[in-house]
């Protein structure tokens, strides 16, 4: 991957907008996901560390209307930055092995995370990871599947929507030719959700419109990245750093993407990117482009 400052990065994409077929069509000017575009902050988690303040405000000053935090609960300073720098606050990835390793069925601790979700305010808790362990089987996505069905339910009564962000590894062929995303599809009750992470389905070798349309009316929200053209798919085990491009410079169609996500309901979108050498040069690319479609 090049590096590019924003400037050159601006003025080459916007040279591609009117030279590439692809984005003939362009978003509708209400297109929700243009207007109140989010970050994932885990994108810029070596920025956060080092201030936290000062990487969201750059982000609310480049034009980003919300954040989606990870590690909740432990993300205080996320959350106060957020709300300082005028920057919407709806989901967030959260501490999960409350549900996904909880054999004694205690539910204390997911209890809490519900309440200290509800108290700062948060809509969504999305389940972001799932350790080899927890994979190795059909079976084992059939009892994570019963655990975040009934999450999920506890979730809804307080007024949370629970929903799983998938990888790559989920649509990896198992038994009889199943995968565990299939499992997912026909198990996960009418309270559960997915956050469809366009990139990692792209991945897997699946068109992410054919999956989102299969999945209407059942997506909370989509992170949207874009793949590199070297990556041969499918692939379900891990890509190289360089396989994460920034919003205009690999080959998934985001604009399609963001079109259709509108069309079935969708209600946030979230621009992402787990590998860069430059993380705010690279948001802020992916950001100018999304404006520009």
């Amino acid at each position: 991957m090049q590096r590019r400052t924003f400037l050159q990065s601006a003025t080459a994409t916007t040279a591609a907008l009117l030279t590439q077929p692809r984005f003939v069509s362009a978003l509708d000017v209400n297109n929700p996901f243009r207007k109140e575009i989010g970050i994932q902050l885990y994108t810029l988690r070596n920025q956060i560390d080092n201030d936290v303040s000062a990487t969201i405000r750059k982000i609310a000053d480049a034009g980003y209307k919300q954040v989606e935090p990870y590690g909740f609960p432990n993300c205080r300073p996320m959350i106060e930055a957020a709300a300082e720098f005028g920057l919407n606050l709806h989901s967030t990835h959260f501490d999960s092995n409350s549900l996904i390793n909880n054999n004694d069925g205690d539910d204390d601790q997911f209890d809490r995370i519900l309440e200290q979700a509800n108290d700062v305010g948060l809509k969504h808790l999305v389940v972001p990871y799932l350790p080899d362990k927890f994979r190795t089987s059909l079976d084992d996505y059939k009892r994570l599947t019963d655990r975040l069905n009934k999450a999920s339910t506890k979730a809804k009564a307080v007024g949370i929507q629970l929903a799983y962000h998938n990888h790559a590894f989920e649509f990896k062929p198992m038994e009889e030719n199943r995968c565990g995303y299939d499992v997912m599809m026909d198990e996960f009750g009418e309270d559960m959700a997915f956050e469809v992470d366009v990139f990692w389905v792209a991945v897997a070798g699946k068109d992410p419109n054919e999956l989102l349309r299969k999945l209407a009316g059942r997506v909370s929200q989509v992170h949207l990245k874009d793949l590199n053209s070297s990556v041969q798919t499918p692939t379900f085990d891990g890509v190289p750093k360089e396989a994460f491009e920034e919003i205009g410079d690999g080959t998934i169609d985001i604009e399609s993407i963001m079109q259709v996500s509108a069309e079935i309901g969708v209600k946030h979108a979230h621009v992402e990117q787990d590998q860069s050498p430059h993380p705010i040069e690279s948001v802020l690319q992916s950001l100018s482009v999304i404006q520009s479609m």
